[in-house]
């Protein structure tokens, strides 16, 4: 696709804010340390492949030293097209890897017809990529999941689980011996879908969980989008929420002592104000937050 003047400046500005965000993750959290070696995993799917090619041109730009292989598990799916990976990755002159292991017949009998088989194909797939990681000598395992994705997951693990988890941009994996990263975890999932159409990434669909139209995670996605379209701001206030946590505002008795709670005369911080209202931030008719600039000029008029 040859882009006009003002597509290629948007297409910087989208590119530049993608960086930005996957940039500001990764010092957040520590993700990357010099002398690392990522594999990233690829789908096929817009997310992974905007992962790896934020982390390549990252890498050109970086002072911290890195190694990247792309990894792609093929499950051996009917109609799933070989060639298209590797033919990419070629092209890109990236170390990668292309693991072949039949979990789509596996699923398939184990599942039942018209059952979710996400949890077992996930599971499987998790195993294969955990062991490759450690035969390829990778110190981080990258997947391309983003901000939509763990607000997502944090809505079904509430509405379907009654927990408040979600997906950590990162963490040791359950088996103990691989660290696990999510670079994209402040990235929207609209602007990596717009990079990956402007960059035509040939994009596999999956036949496997792809198809499967009334998932619990498709219903959560719907339902994200219509508060994004109805109240913008909202997604964006929700993921800030997730790193806002007051435990002595919450009801675990895990994570606040409140058996114990003693009143001591002294002035706290977190200390409830049972006959306030609850504070939240102005906003415009758009629902968007005003800064302290808009308030100042609401008050001079």
């Amino acid at each position: 696709m040859e882009l006009s003047k003002s597509q290629t400046t948007n297409f910087n500005k989208l590119q530049k804010r993608l960086l930005r965000s996957m940039g500001q993750a990764i010092t957040d959290f520590n993700m990357i340390e010099d002398g690392d070696r990522i594999m990233v995993c690829l789908s096929g799917g817009k997310d992974s492949y905007t992962l790896l090619n934020l982390l390549l041109t990252l890498q050109n730009y970086s002072s911290v030293k890195y190694e990247l292989i792309a990894v792609n598990l093929d499950q051996k799916q009917p109609g799933f097209p070989e060639t298209v990976l590797p033919t990419y990755l070629q092209g890109l002159g990236i170390e990668h890897r292309i693991v072949e292991e039949d979990t789509y017949s596996i699923v398939k009998e184990k599942i039942p017809a018209g059952k979710t088989t996400c949890a077992l194909c996930s599971r499987l797939r998790r195993g294969i990529l955990y062991r490759t990681a450690k035969e390829l000598n990778c110190t981080k395992v990258a997947l391309g999941h983003h901000r939509d994705d763990i607000i997502e997951t944090m809505f079904l693990n509430m509405f379907f689980g009654g927990k408040m988890k979600a997906m950590p941009p990162k963490l040791v994996s359950d088996d103990g011996e691989n660290i696990v990263i999510r670079p994209l975890a402040y990235c929207r999932e609209k602007d990596i879908a717009r990079f990956a159409m402007l960059k035509e990434f040939p994009i596999i669909p999956c036949n496997l969980c792809g198809s499967q139209e009334n998932l619990q995670r498709q219903s959560i996605k719907e339902m994200l989008q219509n508060w994004d379209k109805q109240h913008p701001g909202r997604i964006e206030s929700i993921y800030r929420s997730m790193a806002n946590i007051v435990p002595s505002h919450m009801t675990d008795i895990n994570l606040f002592d409140f058996k114990n709670i003693k009143a001591d005369g002294t002035p706290r911080e977190d200390g409830d104000k049972a006959f306030d209202p609850p504070e939240f931030p102005p906003l415009d008719a758009s629902g968007n937050e005003f800064n302290e600039a808009d308030l100042l000029n609401i008050v001079a008029i």
